[in-house]
């Protein structure tokens, strides 16, 4: 039998638009219907941005070992509820070193134990985290975890967690509730969150805070200026990020 001389391969010649395989001991050469790729839209960066501050954020936080006991992982618990958090926009560059900001509703616990409504304010002059736990609130087998996040304002902003325990003399009662009071909580580069803990469950809370840099990243103007470095972008219009 006479061999047939040739080069036979399965492939695509992408530049020109032909994809070649092997069917049946049959070379097929066709018109390629997979299109190159052309970038993705402005929604879908606005949502890549979203989780990859989400990311950063949960990289910080772990370390403080959050309950989430809601969801397959604290890790999945905690980016689930960090991806209704405002969109932070920063450039291909500066992403790489995983800059993170500081804002409210930071997610640092999720269960089924009761909120605790928390806010900053005064108490006798001075500054306080005040909570609307009642002083007569049965508190058997209950602990509070008070979580302590931190904008570090680098080269790069990084929001740096804590956590520690609270004991009931700490506390201090007030017309509203039992609150922590001291000068730390007139930092406006802090933000808390005081978390009830009883066996295995927890209450569902986020960082208060009057932290306000992460706004400069919010705006249209920079969400445009860093959709222009990664040159993937389709452009025009570019709306407003939703908040």
């Amino acid at each position: 039998m006479k061999k047939e001389k040739g080069i036979t391969f399965t492939g695509s010649l992408r530049s020109d638009g032909i994809t070649i395989y092997q069917k049946q001991g049959k070379t097929i050469i066709r018109s390629s219907t997979r299109s190159k790729s052309n970038g993705f839209t402005i929604k879908q960066f606005i949502q890549r941005q979203r989780m990859r501050h989400a990311i950063a954020l949960w990289r910080e936080l772990e370390y403080c070992y959050p309950m989430f006991t809601e969801a397959k992982s604290a890790y999945n618990g905690f980016v689930s509820l960090a991806n209704h958090l405002p969109a932070v926009f920063v450039n291909k560059y500066d992403a790489m070193h995983s800059p993170s900001f500081l804002m409210p509703g930071i997610p640092v616990s999720d269960g089924t134990l009761p909120e605790v409504k928390q806010h900053l304010g005064e108490v006798g002059g001075k500054a306080a985290l005040i909570t609307d736990i009642r002083p007569y609130t049965k508190s058997y087998g209950m602990e509070l975890r008070l979580f302590t996040a931190e904008q570090i304002n680098g080269t790069y902003p990084k929001v740096e967690f804590d956590v520690r325990s609270v004991t009931r003399e700490e506390l201090i009662e007030t017309g509203e509730g039992l609150a922590l009071v001291g000068e730390e909580f007139a930092d406006d580069n802090k933000g808390w969150a005081l978390v009830l803990v009883r066996g295995e469950n927890c209450s569902p809370q986020s960082i208060v805070t009057r932290c306000t840099l992460y706004q400069q990243f919010t705006t249209e103007e920079v969400l445009n200026e860093a959709a222009k470095t990664y040159g993937r972008v389709k452009e025009s219009p570019f709306p407003s990020p939703r908040r």
